[in-house]
């Protein structure tokens, strides 16, 4: 009986997975296609999942999109995150350090969430913080710390969805990104160059838990005219050191050290 319902709740999870920012509404036939289930089986997940709220059919067609309950599962998610918690003490000081804007911000798998922002310094303004604000993971500085390590397959699945431009900076080739992200690995930092925003730039460094995976990024930023990229570079090791720090508290052990 255990066995089976693990099935089932597999199967759920199956059709969940089917949904994206690009595919938001599907019918139970592409439901099926997607997860290999038979359309009845899909139907009957389907319903399960309508039922406590995990999905939600849209009026006068058979289509279905993520349900609200699943907005409010995340929302509680990242307000117990011992993540921002632990994480918190790090990024009011990388603030003090660099004077700049300092970002913590999660994967959610296609895009960053940000959870964490201190601010300060030039700016004055207070710390604060953001919550269930999105970002592309292709074109900001702590998309790019997180997607460069992640496993091939969702490397993969995020160019595929493909590129919006936000600027004239922005990558949109796929190979020009998997370069970029070729040379994220090897130096351990990202770098934002007004590819989302004008006259933003950043320098972002990967976070990882304690199994060693890397599930977040935190970033110093400024405006174009103060962040030079020698700058950014100049930046890289405090950020780096910072969220090694973040990661250590969360359990990971650098390889040298394990």
């Amino acid at each position: 009986m255990e066995t089976k319902n693990v099935k089932s709740l597999g199967k759920m999870v199956g059709v969940l997975d089917c949904f994206s920012t690009t595919e938001r509404s599907l019918s139970v036939s592409e439901i099926a296609e997607r997860t290999g289930l038979p359309r009845s089986t899909a139907h009957r997940s389907i319903l399960a999942l309508k039922e406590v709220g995990f999905l939600e059919q849209e009026r006068s067609r058979d289509q279905y999109r993520l349900g609200m309950r699943l907005f409010q599962l995340g929302a509680t998610v990242l307000n117990n995150l011992d993540l921002q918690r632990k994480a918190r003490p790090f990024c009011e000081t990388l603030n003090s350090l660099t004077s700049e804007s300092v970002h913590l911000c999660v994967f959610d798998g296609e895009r960053m969430v940000f959870v964490e922002r201190a601010t300060g310094g030039p700016t004055g303004d207070q710390n604060d913080t953001i919550v269930m604000e999105i970002s592309p993971c292709y074109c900001t500085g702590v998309g790019k710390a997180t997607l460069a390590f992640q496993p091939q397959p969702i490397i993969d699945r995020v160019i595929a969805a493909g590129q919006d431009r936000f600027t004239a900076h922005t990558l949109v080739e796929p190979e020009a990104l998997r370069r970029e992200l070729e040379e994220i690995r090897a130096c351990g930092y990202a770098l934002d160059r007004e590819e989302h925003k004008l006259n933003v730039r950043c320098v972002a460094a990967p976070i990882r838990n304690s199994a060693g995976r890397v599930i977040a990024s935190v970033s110093s930023s400024g405006p174009a005219k103060r962040m030079s990229e020698e700058r950014q570079h100049e930046l890289a090791p405090y950020v780096v050191s910072h969220a090694e720090a973040i990661s250590k508290q969360l359990g990971w052990v650098p390889p040298e050290q394990a």
